[in-house]
């Protein structure tokens, strides 16, 4: 066996110790890869639940906020109403409630006015006597 060949021997056998050291970290890594392969199904598999869960919440937050829309609908609707009944009393019922009280008072004070007079008369003309 010349010098070339145990040189080749020798570059066989380094190669084969280099493959055999690689194969370890490949095989690992492998594994890795496999590892991250089945956390992506699971988080697939526990986020398509999710998912549904969150589209029904947001349906039932919907509807809740439709009910809530009815029901300020409602009362815009009973405050509208409320104004409008109050500018019926103030024009029907109001003014004519405010001339009876302002001629109840005017007769008031004709009447005290006359009663006052009346007194003065009535003490002057009793001084006389």
């Amino acid at each position: 066996m010349g010098v070339g060949e145990i040189a080749g021997l020798i570059a066989a056998i380094a190669f084969a110790v280099l493959a055999g050291f690689m194969i370890y970290p490949l095989i690992r890594l492998g594994k890795l890869f496999d590892q991250i392969a089945q956390t992506v199904k699971d988080t697939g598999d526990h986020a398509i639940p999710a998912l549904d869960e969150g589209v029904t919440t947001v349906q039932q937050v919907n509807k809740s906020l439709e009910d809530v829309n009815k029901i300020s609908a409602a009362a815009s609707t009973t405050a509208n109403n409320v104004g409008a009944l109050t500018d019926l009393y103030g024009s029907f019922l109001g003014k004519p409630v405010i001339k009876v009280a302002s001629a109840t008072y005017a007769l008031k004070s004709t009447v005290q006015s006359f009663l006052a007079k009346r007194d003065v008369n009535h003490a002057a003309g009793n001084k006389g006597e």
